[in-house]
């Protein structure tokens, strides 16, 4: 028995399902997942000793890589001056206004403990400047596990949401609209039936919960028109894109200002921060400056914030976003290529350092509903395949893919090598 499935099958007597969030569990692609021990760089190491090149990056934070040196060290620093305080620290301004430096519009941020927080809050937000009660989400859009957000589309493009997990009231989950993501007819339509009502669209700019499908041409333009029409407030879930397609998230990548934004981990070097952020005349509205309730004792956690500084300045570094930029186009120009060679239909995607692969006769993917109807079986031995030839996927069909810094030409030869032995595989198996 491996080490993996013997801490495993411990894990699930006292773990529900063994895991502490649910995709860690392999559900979906089957298997035992491998527990990790250690990682560095471009890698990780499970306990059994196996090695691999990671593209999951803690679902995407690491954009430096693991234990980068300069973060470890900032950790290291703080933390032997204290771990939390739960007062405010010259840290926090600090980073505060890095983050705020980077994104056009917004003049102030809340730091928060992650982007599920981050969400709420900035929902909760929005609808108090407005005072209105309905939101606007994209079917297949992930925007934390906050009761309002863990809604379905109904029966039509009119109707109200539905829940997807038991313990979410009907009562919380009419609040909730749910569109197609790129169908800017949908939203259009929608508010004219409702606009008076609605007090916020919040979207992945890049939708990186699907899979990594990109917005179309004119479809946050719209987005954004459509709110200032209305006079509903635009809300850019940036938690995955944030600093990881550009300097300044999907936002300045696309030239679309929004009212809020959310961002997740990479601001902590993947240590458990969020934070939102917007202009001043909606965050003061933010207790203490404002009647708007939030709060955290761990807000601005002084090893976070430490963490997030470091990994600011290495990415501010001349040429970093270039680096991750280039690297994540020539992987995904080779995993084309391969998939071409062996005769496997497929779609790929890139933006920044984020990245999908698609297993579907289709030209595009374009919604959550194009993105079920790929091949899932077909991504299942993809994935089983990569992972036993020492290459870590996300085990979902429905999560981008993230290159770090930390991925070298030779770790990026090595994926593509390995690559073309899965296909093979996998057309030897049709």
């Amino acid at each position: 028995m491996s080490r993996s499935l013997e801490l495993f099958e411990r894990a699930r007597r006292v773990i529900p399902g063994g895991v502490n969030s649910p995709v860690r569990a392999f559900k979906s692609v089957g298997g035992t997942p491998p527990f990790i021990r250690s990682g560095k760089g471009g890698m990780i190491t499970d306990v059994d000793g196996k090695e691999y090149v990671d593209y999951v990056g803690s679902w995407g934070p690491l954009i430096v890589g693991h234990a980068h040196p300069h973060v470890l060290e900032a950790i290291r620093l703080a933390a032997e001056q204290g771990c939390s305080f739960g007062a405010p620290t010259e840290r926090e301004i600090q980073l505060a206004e890095r983050i705020i430096a980077r994104f056009p519009g917004m003049e102030m941020i809340r730091l928060v403990n992650s982007g599920t927080e981050a969400v709420m809050s900035a929902v909760r937000l929005a609808r108090a400047a407005t005072q209105r009660d309905l939101l606007v989400k994209f079917e297949g859009c992930y925007h934390g596990h906050a009761d309002g957000l863990l809604v379905a589309a109904g029966s039509g493009a009119a109707t109200f949401g539905v829940p997807t997990s038991p313990g979410i009231t009907r009562a919380t989950a009419k609040d909730t609209l749910v569109l197609p993501f790129n169908d800017l007819e949908a939203v259009e339509a929608m508010f004219d039936l409702r606009g008076d009502e609605i007090a916020a669209i919040i979207v992945e700019p890049v939708a990186g919960n699907m899979g990594c499908v990109l917005p179309l041409p004119g479809f946050l333009e719209g987005l954004r028109r459509v709110c200032d029409t209305h006079g509903t407030l635009l809300i850019f879930d940036e938690v995955m894109t944030g600093l990881r397609v550009d300097r300044g998230g999907a936002q300045t990548l696309y030239n679309i200002r929004p009212d809020l934004t959310t961002l997740g981990k990479v601001i902590g070097g993947g240590l458990p921060v969020g934070a939102y952020g917007g202009p001043r005349h909606l965050m003061e509205q933010i207790a203490p400056a404002g009647p708007v309730y939030q709060a955290g004792t761990l807000s601005g956690n002084p090893l976070a914030v430490a963490a997030g500084l470091a990994t600011l300045e290495l990415l501010d570094a001349p040429g970093a976003y270039a680096t991750l930029n280039t690297r994540t186009r020539y992987l995904v120009k080779g995993l084309t290529q391969v998939m071409t060679v062996f005769g496997i239909p497929c779609v790929t995607t890139c933006v920044g350092s984020m990245f999908g692969l698609f297993f579907t006769e289709a030209k595009q993917v374009t919604n959550f509903t194009e993105a079920s109807q790929c091949h899932l079986q077909r991504f299942n031995q993809w994935f089983h395949g990569m992972l036993t030839e020492g290459v870590y996927l996300a085990p979902s069909a429905f999560e981008a893919a993230f290159v770090s810094l930390a991925h070298d030409d030779s770790l990026l030869d090595y994926t593509l090598t390995m690559a073309e032995r899965v296909a093979e595989r996998i057309v030897a198996q049709r």
